[in-house]
């Protein structure tokens, strides 16, 4: 007998669009479990909870790193809506509702952190439920940055186990479990980590948990991670010239179907906690995305409403086909090549220098970096062995895991290095 598998996104094909964020989608009005039979060719199941408040780049990479190894992530709002209002102005829409995940049984729920997040999924009596369910039938259950302290503590998964959390919260762990101080901490079935930084290393450990080590190798190679994570973050600069804006630096940052969703809010992210006034602007017929490992994302405005204002910087996120989209956008282009002629500073990450900056020109007389199967499209490749490059007014970068210090980077050159140290350690990076 030949069995199918099924695909790890599936249940996305059916999504709730935009404009109703309140409806039950329609692929968890029953829940339903794979019979026995099929049980070894089925993705495993991840439950990821959002709230009002969940720290985006927590959250992003969880799904996004899962998703990757092809585990069948359910993305669920603890609210009374689908639309997430999480840290920092990110709007991320939800697969579904937490309270239509109450009869599924999921190999993995992993809890984000974020303020006031951390503490609205503590006080869901569902979610609650549903983790200490998952606890007390031998399944994986892990959390990062407040979620350690604020719910599993409270709900009393930690007893007498090893755990981390965000550095502020380990007084407060400390009554629940033994604290320590690793970037990630496993102990039995409950895994926790720190914070923002530690993100990425902690969705390896969770794919490594469910997949094995093969699986998570293969997932971290083209992350591009770094080697020494924790250590200050350094940038190949050449050509310096000062950044300068009048007042708080305006950043457009375009997003696009198939944009890197790590990326992308690694980016919104860091730079509006450095204050920058950031616009998220969509090049789709609608504000809402869906990126490249299908993380549905809310942008400010349309490209074409956020043409009409000027900018200091413009950044683009990668993602193979977003940056396809960003390449063929005459709007986006021609933004990009005045930004040029006026001398202000425009960036890229990932797949982005190659095929948007290169082919328009704008990476004409400067030396840049990018995703290193792709690196050979560059005109001049004699820096792209460095995880971030400042050429002039131009900054390019490697992938998902330089994101962060790329990020901090552009905050470095708007706001001082010392500015950029000081979110870097809040951040954990």
């Amino acid at each position: 007998m030949m069995l199918k598998r099924r695909s790890p996104l599936s249940f996305l094909s059916s999504y709730t669009p935009l404009q109703n964020f309140t409806t039950k989608p329609s692929f968890l009005t029953t829940p339903k479990r794979p019979n026995s039979l099929s049980l070894s060719v089925m993705a495993k199941e991840v439950l990821v909870p959002i709230a009002n408040g969940t720290e985006p780049i927590e959250a992003t990479m969880i799904i996004d790193i899962l998703r990757r190894a092809e585990a069948n992530v359910t993305v669920a709002s603890v609210e009374k809506q689908l639309l997430v209002n999480a840290c920092h102005g990110v709007n991320i829409v939800a697969d579904a509702f937490i309270t239509d995940c109450a009869n599924i049984t999921f190999d993995l729920i992993a809890l984000p952190g974020g303020l006031p997040g951390a503490s609205t999924l503590k006080e869901c009596a569902t979610l609650e439920s549903i983790v200490k369910k998952q606890a007390a039938e031998g399944r994986l259950y892990a959390a990062i940055c407040a979620s350690p302290a604020v719910a599993f503590g409270s709900w009393g998964l930690l007893k007498g186990m090893k755990a981390t959390c965000y550095p502020s919260f380990m007084e407060q762990l400390s009554s629940t479990a033994t604290t320590v101080e690793s970037r990630v901490q496993q102990d039995g079935n409950a895994i926790t980590s720190r914070g923002p930084g530690t993100t990425m290393e902690f969705s390896v450990a969770l794919v490594e948990r469910l997949f094995g080590k093969d699986k998570a190798d293969s997932v971290k190679g083209p992350l591009v991670m770094r080697s020494n994570p924790g250590d200050e973050y350094t940038i190949a600069e050449l050509n310096t010239v000062e950044w300068v804006s009048n007042g708080p630096p305006k950043v457009l940052v375009p997003i696009a179907n198939g944009s890197e969703e790590m990326e992308t809010i690694s980016i919104i992210d860091v730079l509006r906690r450095a204050k920058a006034e950031v616009i998220v602007a969509s090049v789709e017929g609608t504000k809402e995305t869906v990126g490249s490992r299908k993380v549905k994302i809310v942008a400010d405005m349309l490209l074409n409403e956020a043409s009409k204002l000027s900018y200091d910087l413009i950044v683009l996120p990668g993602g193979l086909p977003g940056a396809k989209k960003f390449a063929s956008s005459e709007t986006l282009v021609e933004m990009l090549k005045k930004q040029k002629s006026s001398k202000k500073s425009y960036g890229a990450i990932c797949a982005s220098p190659a095929l948007v900056l290169e082919p328009h020109g704008l990476l004409e007389g400067k030396k840049a970096t990018a995703f290193p199967s792709l690196c050979e499209k560059l005109s001049n490749q004699s820096e792209t062995d460095n995880r971030i490059v400042v050429d002039g007014n131009v900054i390019t970068s490697k992938g998902p895991g330089s994101s962060l210090e790329f990020s901090l980077a552009i905050v470095e050159k708007l706001f001082g290095r010392q500015k950029a140290l000081e979110l870097a350690k809040t951040m954990l990076v």
